[in-house]
């Protein structure tokens, strides 16, 4: 497009004249006549644009028009935002950090995880736990188990439409996701590390364990640390957090922790309190004036200090530090060592600023970041005493453009579902997606606890029946569908990708109407015997990648 003079543009166009601008309002009639569709009524659009900032270049900060102008540009760009934040999709996680103590779980963790709570559902819940108990007996147990922990949360989170999505484990670290049933297709690339540092890296009472993940085609990395203890390991903690990210995914065509757009990091940090004497620290705590405190707080010296923590953040810490207690109750430690408190227990975060490093790379960013955090609550949960810490969550609000906002795979079944009869399923995929001959789709209750916890499966290309361009159709032998009937779910399961790509909406299967004699008749469980099936042995886990 040739360039105008300000006095070109401004007398000679027919679009856009001073004339027009002292009458707005016929500028802006004239303006809604021109399609913003199409890509005709888009070079309209950027010609009058392109009109107006010549114009602006003939008018003075003290005319009238300028005031006005200025409001009818702000509204612009308003009611623009607005529509962009409308394509925007709102993801909500609850993060968890406790230091159990090799306990048991509680009775109840309804108020650790807000259950009661009136706000908006939580989609994601991420749950990182030290000192499990991991003494050989139980450790060994754990590695043929599920530990108590995880089926414990699993227990909670099922029945509420939750499954868990992944885990990892280090002696007594342990980092568990659950996410809602509806955004599995939407949870990809999902990959767990772990990094010791104890004994010099060769012991994994202490070290770190993530888990990364693309979120609707967002890059997030969940880390949970323990860190060494005692006051004077400051320098200590602050080489094993830069170990630990050095060492995570190292080698491997996944980002670095720092290079994910979003980075949480949270667990027993083990931070204290420095320089100020016990009575002091207790003295401020029981009048509710943490803020007295916070200037010696270890971790947040060392973030203005390291270069590589600048850009994390944290809440501000108006609860009591969390460490060290006596058991069940909220009295500081009563030992002989009475141990100064501290905020051991923390939660931090660090989102890439993509719009900046776009900017140093010499492209000039169109618009926003396209994901943004926000932290809704940090709190402690005094109320729980079977360790000497005290648990600490935080509520985020992930704000993003959603990057991939379609399946893979999309499913369901077809016709009426019971044991009486052969069943159906039907399914099609994207044009880019990787199957593989080892991929299956599996019946779940719509409470199942994780992707194993399926009732039955059938393999894609071995039971298929029919294809066509656009779908392809599978069965199911009717002795291996439930005889009691109920709710269930289909879910697609890529073995290339390693993880669920489709689910189907929640259907119903109807019960038997033949008797149901005895609580798993050998029909009922023809299906244990499947040769493929991988409990039953053999080299199917393999097939199937789990």
């Amino acid at each position: 497009m040739a360039s105008l003079s300000s006095e070109d543009a401004c007398q000679h166009s027919e679009g856009l004249s001073l004339n027009d601008l002292e009458s707005l309002p016929n500028l802006r009639s004239r303006s809604a006549s021109i399609s913003s569709t199409g890509s005709s009524g888009r070079v309209q659009l950027r010609h009058r644009v392109a009109q107006l900032m010549a114009c602006v270049e003939d008018i003075s900060s003290d005319d009238e028009i300028h005031e006005e102008v200025s409001r009818t540009l702000d509204e612009a760009f308003l009611r623009w935002g607005k529509k962009l934040k409308d394509k925007w999709q709102e993801f909500r996680l609850h993060l968890v950090t406790w230091n159990v103590g090799t306990a048991s779980p509680p009775p109840d963790v309804t108020s650790l995880l807000q259950l009661n709570s009136l706000g908006p559902t939580t989609d994601m819940y991420i749950i990182g736990l030290q000192e499990v108990n991991s003494r050989i007996t139980n450790f060994l147990s754990d590695l043929a188990f599920d530990d108590p922990w995880s089926v414990f949360f699993m227990t909670v989170l099922s029945p509420l439409g939750y499954i868990k999505l992944s885990s990892v484990r280090m002696q007594g670290l342990l980092l568990l996701i659950f996410v809602k049933h509806v955004h599995l297709p939407f949870v990809r690339d999902i990959h767990t590390r772990y990094t010791r540092t104890g004994l010099y890296g060769y012991w994994g009472n202490k070290g770190g364990v993530s888990i990364r993940m693309s979120l609707f085609g967002h890059t997030i990395c969940f880390m949970n640390c323990h860190l060494p203890a005692h006051m004077e390991n400051t320098e200590q903690r602050l080489d094993d957090f830069e170990k630990i990210l050095e060492m995570q995914f190292e080698g491997e065509d996944i980002p670095s922790p720092m290079d994910h757009e979003i980075l949480f990091w949270f667990g027993d940090l083990n931070f204290r309190i420095a320089d100020y004497g016990i009575h002091f620290v207790r003295e401020s705590i029981n009048n509710k004036r943490f803020n007295l405190l916070w200037e010696k707080d270890q971790l947040n010296m060392a973030k203005k200090k390291e270069v590589f923590l600048k850009e994390f953040k944290e809440g501000p810490l108006q609860f009591k530090p969390t460490y060290k207690f006596d058991l069940y109750s909220e009295v500081y430690d009563t030992s002989e060592k009475k141990r100064k408190p501290a905020w051991t227990d923390r939660i931090l975060w660090k989102v890439k600023n993509l719009c900046e490093v776009a900017s140093k790379e010499g492209e000039f960013p169109e618009e926003e970041n396209p994901i943004s955090v926000t932290l809704n609550n940090y709190v402690s949960h005094m109320s729980y005493g079977i360790s000497d810490h005290k648990p600490v969550t935080g509520t985020f609000k992930i704000e993003m453009k959603p990057l991939v906002s379609d399946p893979l795979v999309t499913l369901s079944p077809e016709g009426e579902w019971s044991a009486e009869h052969d069943v159906f399923m039907r399914y099609s995929t994207v044009p880019e997606f990787p199957s593989s001959a080892w991929d299956w789709i599996g019946l779940f209750q719509v409470t199942f606890r994780h992707v194993n916890d399926y009732v039955t499966y059938a393999w894609v290309e071995d039971d298929e029946i029919s294809s066509n361009k656009d779908s392809k159709q599978v069965y199911m032998s009717a002795s291996e569908i439930p005889k009691m009937g109920g709710e269930f779910l289909l879910c697609y399961y890529s073995n290339n990708l390693q993880s669920i790509v489709g689910i189907s909406e929640p259907f119903q299967i109807q019960p038997s109407k033949t008797p149901i004699e005895g609580d798993l008749p050998e029909e009922e469980s023809s299906w244990l015997q499947k040769p493929d099936n991988p409990e039953s042995g053999g080299d199917s886990e393999k097939r199937r990648g789990i």
